[in-house]
């Protein structure tokens, strides 16, 4: 297991955030919110499709993030922003897609046989069940990773991705679709990789995987994987199951919303107070959490990979830029919401109040989440003693990102806001 480090995220989706010059703003409004991470989606050129995931030429850059009439070029370009962005305590991240590239790339014509080929001489393409329909994504083709005949040649142009990446400035990489490809190219990626750049981490991207899917595709070297708690209802014991499965093979990345799905202000038909609470949650539940650009402002526009613009900045009047803050300073301080710690769910009266219990391995830290898993109403949450909820008997301090109480009484009463959660510590003795 990975030493707890601190694995706070913002996603700069690059259509929306413009051209490499134009990120700065993003990158010191995230610094302020307390991210130290920037994970961008592929920046490369794209296919015919436009799409950011479906990749033409590896080593050439989107004509719509980079200025055409700078004297740098586009290379100068985006090392100058990463640079601006170490310049403000941010690591940067970037997708690293090696499953398939866009259906025009030279690629299918310089070396076919890295490619899986349909019966009538048709490259294949990828494809995934939603719902259990099949669905085909026609502009790109995918890479033949299990059956080429020239598996080292193939191995070669992704570690060459990888090294360009890496000099380029990035330090880690959201690995697109991990679970699709082999194992043992993994590994052999992730270990070459960090013999050269040993600083270098990888995220595993298994969303719609089993947990033992995850479980496996993690053993494979991955540093962290992605968790599905975005989804959970606050009840039922998946979550919890999936968590325990996968805690002790690789720490996981929660997140509220991704680029992948609708915005969640539009999902809560602009609930404030579900937003907080969602944040919260996935702040604090897994080791990592990863937050896309406009979340902060109540954005409801869905990210596209093809169509998304600069132009589709929303001004709302929403900005919960500050509560973020706190919530990811609450994550900086205490080591027990940087790791995969030991997490059960309490028994409470109330249905409506999720009662969450946290344990740190790597220190004597202890934590207790009360949160009202309602965003509507009022909830009522009571114990005769707080400190008997936690296994070291202690007294908890609250650190709450709001509303924080200096006298925790006995018994303790309270009435908990919409979506409030209360975030409560304390140490185990020495």
């Amino acid at each position: 297991m990975r030493k707890p480090e601190k694995m706070i995220i913002y996603n700069l989706f690059p259509l929306l955030a413009g051209k490499f010059a134009q990120w700065e703003s993003h990158l010191e409004r995230a610094a302020e919110m307390g991210f130290n991470w920037i994970f961008v989606n592929p920046i490369q050129l794209p296919g015919l499709s436009g799409s950011l995931y479906s990749i033409k030429d590896y080593f050439s850059f989107n004509p719509l993030l980079f200025d055409k009439e700078s004297s740098k070029p586009p290379k100068d370009q985006i090392k100058e922003t990463i640079r601006a962005a170490e310049k403000l305590g941010h690591k940067m991240m970037i997708d690293l897609v090696i499953n398939h590239c866009s259906i025009d790339s030279m690629l299918i014509k310089d070396s076919p046989n890295w490619f899986q080929w349909e019966e009538k001489g048709k490259v294949a393409h990828p494809y995934a069940n939603e719902d259990g329909k099949k669905v085909v994504w026609g502009d790109l083709a995918k890479f033949d990773n299990e059956q080429t005949n020239d598996k080292e040649g193939l191995y070669r142009f992704f570690f060459k991705i990888v090294k360009y990446l890496v000099e380029l400035g990035f330090h880690g990489f959201r690995c697109d679709a991990a679970y699709q490809l082999p194992g043992s190219l993994w590994e052999r990626l992730i270990m070459e990789t960090k013999k050269m750049y040993p600083d270098t981490l990888f995220f595993a991207e298994t969303l719609g995987c089993t947990p033992d899917q995850t479980r496996k595709t993690a053993r494979t070297g991955f540093d962290y994987i992605f968790n599905s708690s975005k989804w959970w209802d606050f009840t039922n014991p998946w979550l919890l199951e999936q968590f325990n499965l996968t805690r002790e093979t690789a720490p996981s990345v929660s997140f509220p919303e991704s680029h992948d799905t609708p915005r969640l202000f539009d999902e809560l038909n602009g609930n404030i107070d579900g937003m907080k609470q969602r944040y919260l949650l996935s702040a604090l539940f897994s080791a990592g959490t990863m937050m896309p650009v406009g979340f902060e402002f109540g954005f409801q526009k869905r990210l596209h990979v093809v169509k998304t613009r600069p132009k589709d900045w929303e001004k709302t009047e929403v900005d919960l830029t500050s509560f973020i803050g706190q919530v990811n300073r609450i994550k900086e301080r205490y080591t027990i919401f940087q790791e995969e710690a030991p997490t059960e769910v309490l028994y409470t009266d109330n249905s409506n109040i999720l009662l969450m219990w946290k344990a740190s391995t790597h220190t004597r830290e202890e934590a207790l989440l009360i949160l009202n898993k309602d965003i509507y109403h009022h909830q009522h949450f009571e114990t005769q003693r707080l400190a008997d909820l936690m296994q070291s008997g202690a007294a908890c301090t609250d650190v709450s990102p709001e509303y924080p109480l200096d006298f925790l009484p006995e018994p303790f009463n309270y009435d908990l806001r919409p979506g409030q959660g209360i975030v409560l510590v304390t140490k185990r003795d020495g």
